[in-house]
């Protein structure tokens, strides 16, 4: 049966760094991958740039559609407008998952989105949410194996060419950083590369 995946990122390059690899693996399964983007990136850079550059990687992972919050940079709020949207979102698609950034977050925004999903899905079954390199205190239980889909997540965040290097780290940039968690993720999961996750809610189907 065809599913329907919703993953929500609060800047340009974050569904990437953190799920690319499951997007592209249920992509490639036949299933329709949903990218909502809630801010245009600017404070990394030119948003007309950042916008360019993930819809050339939502087409590398293989989207249906790309939407955009139109919430500023840095900015996201912690109210009822932003579950609102989130919950028209959800609402309208009616996916079957949903992956959201983990609350546990030194950037706002990252923190702000995850609160504000937890409020509008409260009715929704199986919500998990992903890390970004700003994430602190995550214990995934929840692996995807992306060994076959590593390349493409690489694609995917090469497509983003302005942020490559924007790291804040000497010498290392995205692609090594992305590499390097999924190698430890990996590790954990008892596979070459793979992506962790925390379910706020996971239904598992049997039969």
């Amino acid at each position: 049966m065809k599913m329907n995946i919703l993953a929500i990122g609060a800047h340009p390059d974050d569904l990437e760094i953190g799920c690319a690899g499951t997007l592209i693996k249920y992509a490639e399964q036949g299933h329709d991958v949903h990218m909502l983007v809630m801010t245009g990136g600017e404070c990394g850079g030119d948003p007309s740039v950042r916008c360019e550059e993930q819809q050339l990687s939502a087409d590398l992972i293989g989207a249906k559609e790309l939407f955009w919050g139109g919430y500023q940079d840095a900015k996201l709020p912690l109210d009822q407008s932003l579950i609102q949207d989130i919950e028209y979102s959800v609402a309208s698609l009616k996916p079957t998952f949903i992956l959201a950034p983990y609350f546990d977050d030194t950037h706002q925004d990252h923190r702000h989105l995850s609160q504000c999903t937890v409020s509008a899905t409260r009715y929704t079954r199986n919500v998990l949410f992903y890390e970004c390199p700003t994430t602190q205190n995550f214990t995934p239980t929840v692996f995807v194996d992306i060994t076959e889909q590593m390349d493409r997540k690489v694609c995917a965040l090469l497509a983003h060419s302005s942020q490559v290097h924007r790291t804040r780290v000497n010498n290392v940039d995205i692609v090594s950083v992305a590499q390097a968690n999924a190698r430890f993720r990996g590790v954990q999961g008892r596979t070459q590369w793979a992506e962790g996750f925390v379910p706020l809610r996971l239904f598992i189907n049997v039969g």
